[in-house]
């Protein structure tokens, strides 16, 4: 495996929770930690860690917010790139509950020779809020956009699309029904059954 320079991690977490009744979303817990704590966790190898949205008790993270607040991912990712400092940073929702370090590490290593990765869930979409990013890039290519979608803006910059695995891999699974986080909460708590059992 190659050396992987170092990183920063960016977290958007400042959603609405709509489909959930307006719930804070990455504050709801599942299987003993916050869903933000569970995406903080797996990028726990990141120099430093942005979480963009409204400041929490936990994850120990350096908190942001876009202007105005709540007004999209492409302003969310502004204000989060602006506190990076290392030359690559993971971008990640900050609602996915099956998301592991190792899924991180594999982003990284997959980003080395291109301008990021991504991962592409078990339907084939690109999941734009999770990958790695070269930040010189991300910058550059935020210097002119006007737009307010990440995939218009990440999509011309060709990142390497990784599969992260057999067929009902979960790890871009994310949270925004009752019923998505009630799938969440019983497959890990049967994980964790198994694990302990």
């Amino acid at each position: 495996m190659p050396v992987l320079e170092a990183f920063d991690a960016v977290i958007l977490a400042g959603g609405a929770g709509r489909r959930l009744g307006g719930a804070d979303k990455p504050a709801l817990e599942v299987a003993g930690a916050t869903l933000l704590e569970r995406v903080a966790a797996a990028a726990s190898g990141a120099d430093s860690t942005v979480v963009v949205g409204p400041r929490r008790p936990s994850p120990a993270a350096r908190y942001v917010s876009e202007d105005p607040p709540r007004s999209g991912p492409v302003p969310a990712l502004r204000a989060g790139l602006a506190e990076v400092d290392a030359p690559w940073f993971a971008l990640l929702a900050g609602d996915l509950p099956f998301l592991e370090p190792a899924h991180v590490t594999l982003l990284r290593s997959s980003a080395m020779g291109h301008c990021g990765a991504l991962l592409v869930d078990a339907e084939g979409r690109p999941q734009w809020l999770i990958g790695v990013w070269h930040t010189a890039t991300v910058r550059a290519a935020l210097t002119d956009y006007a737009g307010h979608s990440v995939r218009g803006l990440l999509g011309p910059l060709d990142p390497n699309r990784i599969v992260p695995g057999e067929a009902g891999d979960m790890t871009a699974f994310d949270c925004d029904t009752p019923e998505a986080l009630a799938e969440a909460r019983a497959a890990l708590e049967a994980l964790h059954e198994r694990r302990d059992g």
